[in-house]
């Protein structure tokens, strides 16, 4: 195997043995899976630039140097191509997206697998012997082999090509092959966790490349201080724009964060109807069930037929939040009387009217009740969702398992936090004591 790094500063030598310059770089064409080095780029004498054709020019090469197959005056020099990389100033010493491990990593090497007088990029070299290597090879060799008697194995840490994603596309101008698992391609939570990893400028490139909705999605998964900066970077029509497309309950969770000034900016340029979901939503608390909850939900009448919900269901949008049960209301008063799920709605008859199919046994919970009371409901249950009622009864929506989960994750870490300071005092206090016993059994023995 070969490395890019030991390839930087060998001679480039035409077909006679006249040295031309040295190997200052090698471009890839981004369209294969493995690509091949397309392009040779060295410096001449006064540190010129110039670059070559791989295929049409190399003749050979070795741990010494890069041979053409014919003399200098034959040469006719190239450019770097749109779809072309140049791997020591894209790559080398660059962060990347390790689409498959979902970090943010550097790039310390780049492997090149050699075939014949080809060469084609494996990938990139993002642990310590890529750093040591770029030092220089022997003293990678030394701190491998000196690792090796002390029973200890410095592995390579090899990214493969297409789980690789650049972030700084526009200097690159790089337009990646379809092979590639890209950012837009990963569930909202990888790439929220991603995006974490990243400076502000960083992740507004990122989000360029990805549509209003993915956007949307994304932030919802952010922790809350990358959701207040991600806001803060965009301008109050795209944010509101935004906002509007996140389910109602992540939005207000967003918009009850930031100050109210530009709260009410957004929500004055949202729709009118996604504004008076999210400020029904604004008026719980944050840490009570009606905080928690999401206003979209499927309710229909107790007069309503198994066919009527069916159809409802089909004509729902294609971002509607998953849906496990259609909640039955009273025909007079609204007040949640049943619910029927989507295993009972396909076995019953589509004639049959929604109040004789539905299940009466409902659990459900007050808008104020606290959201610890309502995760560890959810959890003692089995529910997939909780509905939330007003005394009298009327639904105003339903707390989903993960929001529920979130509550009891966010409670387990508080609990390790704790636990871990206390047993960080436990530790301080027993050497302070082992230290004062040590100094008074010294005293004792007169030895101080």
């Amino acid at each position: 195997m070969l490395y890019l790094t030991n390839m930087l500063g060998r001679p480039v030598l035409d077909s006679t043995g006249e040295k031309l310059g040295v190997v200052s770089d090698v471009a890839i064409s981004t369209g294969e899976v493995f690509p091949r080095i397309t392009s040779l780029a060295f410096r001449g004498p006064g540190r010129t630039p110039f670059m070559i054709s791989w295929r049409k020019y190399v003749e050979e090469f070795d741990d010494d140097s890069v041979r053409l197959n014919t003399e200098k005056h034959n040469i006719r020099f190239s450019y770097l191509q749109p779809s072309e990389v140049l791997l020591a100033r894209d790559l080398l010493d660059q962060q990347i997206v390790d689409t498959q491990g979902l970090k943010l990593v550097r790039v310390n090497d780049l492997k090149l697998s050699p075939s014949g007088t080809q060469l084609r990029l494996l990938g990139a070299e993002v642990g310590i012997r890529g750093i040591l290597r770029g030092l220089h090879p022997l003293l990678e060799r030394a701190v491998v082999a000196a690792a090796k008697l002390f029973g200890r194995k410095i592995d390579e840490k090899i990214i493969a090509w297409n789980y690789m994603d650049l972030l700084d596309r526009d200097l690159s101008k790089v337009s990646l092959s379809v092979t590639h698992k890209r950012l837009d391609e990963l569930h909202p939570a990888d790439v929220a966790d991603i995006l974490e990893q990243l400076d502000p400028k960083q992740r507004a490139e990122v989000f360029k490349h990805l549509d209003a909705a993915q956007t949307a999605e994304v932030i919802a998964e952010l922790e809350d201080e990358f959701q207040a900066e991600t806001i803060d970077d965009m301008s109050a029509t795209e944010a509101s724009r935004m906002l509007g497309q996140m389910d109602p309950d992540d939005a207000a969770d967003i918009i009850r964060d930031l100050p109210y000034e530009k709260a009410e900016t957004l929500l004055r340029l949202m729709g009118v109807e996604d504004a008076t979901e999210i400020r029904r939503l604004l008026g719980y608390r944050e840490d009570t069930a009606g905080g928690m909850m999401t206003t979209q939900f499927v309710a229909l009448s107790e007069k309503d037929t198994v066919g009527d919900a069916i159809e409802v269901l089909r004509g729902l949008d294609e971002d509607f939040p998953t849906v496990h049960f259609v909640y039955v209301l009273d025909d007079e008063s609204d007040k949640l009387i049943g619910v029927m799920s989507l295993r009972t709605l396909v076995l019953a008859q589509n004639d049959t009217p929604l109040g004789d199919a539905m299940f009466t046994e409902i659990i459900t919970c007050l808008p104020d009740a606290d959201e610890e009371e309502v995760a560890e409901d959810i959890s003692k249950y089995n529910l997939v969702a909780l509905p939330v009622v007003d005394e009298a009864g009327i639904m105003l929506g339903i707390v989903t398992v993960d929001d529920a989960m979130e509550v009891m994750e966010e409670n387990a870490e508080e609990e390790a936090s704790d636990l871990a300071g206390k047993v960080m005092l436990g530790c301080i206090a027993g050497l302070l004591f082992l230290a004062v016993y040590t100094i008074v059994v010294l005293y004792i023995a007169g030895v101080m």
